[in-house]
């Protein structure tokens, strides 16, 4: 297991300069004060302001920064040294007060203290887990009593489907359930810049969503609400097609399969 974050660790800081530089990103656009947060996490997630927040997996902050733009105090965390550096930066240059810790999330507990209002994640932070029971109590022990968790992440039934650069319509590859041991990717660009030169596979676990909400109830947690979309805000599969709403859906096929969910959830 050890090998497999190692490895994954190596990856991202690869990933990390080519994401800073990715037209994806945009973070002149951020720097201008553009926010990189997207309406759906607005909308649900609602006021922040005034709250402490927790950001797992933030790569280089700049969602844990656009949070704090909207007056809450952010903590964001990534086990990328490359990209906490690079989030300290930029929270640096632009005046913006946050806190940027370098800890993967099982050894989190042993590094950070306090309780936090909210702990946020977003888009594709599941898939680098393998123990997402763990993941759920890591939560459940930041969260103050009353304390809001929320994700908005690729919908799992999407992982059972070809991936690749290459890749031009939705076939069947993998499994939906889970495996302790995990996919093996080989180096095939980043998803901020497909035509990306990295060396780094990447190994990657799947998890259900009856394991996901299950995982949130077995820590304590309780579900507000889990919605699923046929649409997807950033371009999870390379042949999805971009909308006038900015929304990424399946040409043709416009509502028939879940892109994405969301799901918030309390501590009891």
């Amino acid at each position: 297991m050890d090998n497999y974050m190692k490895t994954n660790l190596d990856l991202w800081n690869e990933w990390t300069p080519i994401h800073e530089k990715s037209k994806s990103y945009d973070l002149d656009g951020f720097k201008s004060g553009k926010s990189s947060l997207k309406s759906t996490e607005l909308e649900e997630l609602g006021d922040v302001s005034g709250k402490s927040l927790l950001h797992l997996q933030c790569h280089f902050g700049m969602d844990t920064l656009s949070w704090a733009r909207l007056d809450a105090k952010v903590t964001g965390v990534d086990f990328s040294d490359k990209a906490i550096t690079l989030a300290k930066s930029l929270s640096k240059e632009l005046g913006i007060k946050a806190d940027f810790l370098c800890s993967n999330i099982y050894d989190l507990p042993k590094v950070l203290t306090g309780k936090f209002d909210i702990v946020f994640t977003s888009y594709g932070v599941l898939c680098w887990l393998p123990d997402i029971f763990g993941w759920a109590k890591v939560i459940e022990h930041f969260l103050k009593p009353g304390g809001t968790f929320y994700i908005v992440e690729a919908h799992p039934f999407t992982n059972v489907f070809e991936n690749e650069s290459y890749t031009k319509e939705l076939k069947l590859h993998h499994t939906y359930f889970y495996s302790t041991e995990p996919t093996r990717y080989e180096p095939d660009g980043s998803y901020a810049d497909r035509t990306a030169k990295v060396v780094n596979p990447s190994y990657e676990w799947t998890h259900s969503l009856g394991d996901i909400i299950n995982a949130l109830i077995s820590a304590g947690l309780r579900i507000e609400f889990l919605h699923e979309f046929p649409f997807c805000n950033y371009d999870h599969f390379p042949f999805l097609e971009q909308g006038e709403d900015k929304k990424w859906r399946l040409k043709g096929k416009k509502e028939t399969i879940p892109l994405m969910f969301s799901l918030k959830a309390i501590k009891t």
